[in-house]
């Protein structure tokens, strides 16, 4: 092993912040709680810069001291990372955010942002030596790391239910992924997962925090943000939020990033943005509670936010209420609508998870919440193009011989 590639120490549970060996195949804690990844932050200040980080690979790997692989040959690489931070200076103005940018997860490997925890994820799965890996999921995450862990040389069994993204069970498919559709959430799948787990040799349960290396995967995407901005923070950061794992990455990797001396000042204010439909987070806030209840009939065209309650629900209310950050639920209307309106005056066609996030912005800059003067940054976690059914497409038909009329009015419409 290389000390000066990870400088991985730990893990710890994220509840009772009791240690936990790296070195051994892990899942949750004794109490069931998610452990997190720790790391020796002095010794990473004392053989690494940002200038240094500056002139490596555009990949996440170029932060691989504080990712938890232990040796360079076993990663599992795509090109993942370095996702372009767009301005958006037409639709900013519209919004009266004019300092308004993207982090645009659709240009990733698989399409979306589940591509930075698959990498990490299956790349530590390989070096600890798992055989196969087995997971429920709303459609993304199973093709992202159905795909890695074809890469890897890998099994993967993967659940999910009926009404996922097709395009989602087909990359799953094409990768060899053994797969099952299930007639409910993607709790159902989660139970199917635990028990098949149960009676296979080798396979690990890598569902959303069940393991602890995808969130490393993912707070690779607060560690972007800042150095795309030269090492300084933005005010506001918006991430859709359905398991949570993002922005409990993006806090992690905050923390981190000051602890280090590499950011000082306030943090941004992180905003947790759901579905009216799947709000059980955006509940628990406005109530003060610490964790949330489980949402009853769940239902968006957001799939990614279709989650009725995450395991990493009290984690992302505490990065949530200590960045003086909030949390909004958003109507499937409102987020398709803010889908539309970007991709018109952008150029630029967003998940629906991502379309969420902008439909916030816009009801917070109305609410007063956001200021016209602050650096907003919003996650867009996936390519429009993988959910075709959230746009209705009406063209006309010409015959060979047809002309096409005259166009009056603006084409902006």
């Amino acid at each position: 092993m290389s000390a000066s590639f990870s400088a991985l120490s730990h893990l710890e549970c994220s509840r009772s912040g009791a240690t936990y060996s790296a070195d051994t195949i892990q899942g949750t804690s004794t109490i069931g709680a998610p452990l997190l990844a720790r790391y020796d932050l002095e010794r990473v200040a004392a053989i690494v810069t940002r200038e240094e980080i500056a002139g490596r690979a555009p990949n996440l790997w170029r932060y691989h001291e504080l990712l938890p692989v232990r040796a360079e040959r076993n990663i599992v690489c795509l090109g993942e990372g370095m996702t372009p931070l767009l301005e958006l200076p037409n639709y900013g103005a519209q919004l009266g955010v004019p300092d308004l940018r993207m982090k645009d997860e659709g240009l990733i490997p698989t399409g979306t942002f589940k591509a930075r925890g698959a990498a990490v994820g299956v790349s530590r799965a390989v070096e600890l030596g798992v055989t196969g890996i087995a997971m429920p999921t709303n459609g993304n995450a199973g093709a992202a790391w159905s795909l890695y862990a074809a890469r890897a040389g890998l099994r993967s069994l993967i659940a999910m239910p009926v009404h996922a993204p097709k395009i989602t069970q087909t990359e799953c498919v094409v990768a060899g992924a053994e797969l099952y559709l299930v007639d409910g959430l993607i709790g159902d799948a989660g139970a199917l997962i635990v028990a098949a787990v149960a009676e296979r040799d080798g396979y690990q349960n890598v569902s959303t925090l069940q393991e602890p290396y995808r969130i490393e995967g993912k707070k690779t995407m607060g560690y972007e943000i800042i150095e795309q901005l030269g090492w300084r923070t933005p005010d506001v950061v918006l991430y859709p939020t359905g398991g949570g794992v993002g922005i409990i990455g993006i806090y992690k990797a905050l923390l981190e990033l000051r602890e280090l001396g590499w950011v000082d000042g306030e943090l941004p204010r992180l905003v947790a943005v759901q579905a009216t439909g799947c709000a059980p987070i955006v509940e628990a806030f406005q109530r003060g509670a610490t964790e949330s209840v489980a949402a009853v009939n769940a239902h968006t065209v957001a799939t990614g936010l279709n989650v009725s309650k995450a395991l990493g629900d009290f984690l992302v209310l505490n990065a949530v209420r200590q960045t003086n950050g909030t949390s909004i639920a958003i109507s499937d209307r409102e987020l398709l609508t803010a889908q539309q309106q970007l991709a018109r005056s952008e150029g630029i066609f967003v998940c629906p998870e991502g379309a969420a996030c902008f439909a916030a912005v816009d009801t917070l800059r109305s609410a007063g919440w956001l200021h016209e003067n602050e650096t907003v940054v919003v996650l867009n976690t996936g390519t429009g193009v993988k959910y075709p059914d959230t746009v209705t497409v009406e063209v006309p038909v010409l015959p060979p011989n047809g002309h096409i009329p005259p166009r009056t009015g603006n084409y902006r419409h």
